[in-house]
């Protein structure tokens, strides 16, 4: 059977026979277990945490000395730039 993920991937899902024979070759690997409900409910997400505060994701053309200026201070240097930005929308209002 088909079955499509969320980004429109086609997954084929393994037969009753199939998943019968993936079962009893992780039951004889001595090497590997299936995760119990407990040990399973005590594993933690994968990947960053979903942010409070959100950014949009945009293209935006600046000047090649704004650019050289910032990279040169490191990561976090699009953080920098959105700060100043934000300092500039505080002192206007």
């Amino acid at each position: 059977m088909l079955i499509k993920s969320k980004s429109g991937h086609l997954f084929e899902l393994p037969t009753d026979e199939e998943e019968i024979a993936i079962n009893a070759a992780i039951a004889s690997d001595s090497d590997t277990y299936e995760l119990s409900d407990a040990q399973f409910s005590e594993l933690r997400p994968v990947g960053r945490p979903v942010a409070e505060v959100t950014k949009e994701r945009i293209t935006i053309r600046l000047s090649r000395e704004v650019t050289d200026y910032f990279r040169a201070t490191g990561k976090g240097w699009q953080t920098r730039i959105d700060d100043i930005l934000l300092e500039y929308i505080a002192s206007r209002q």
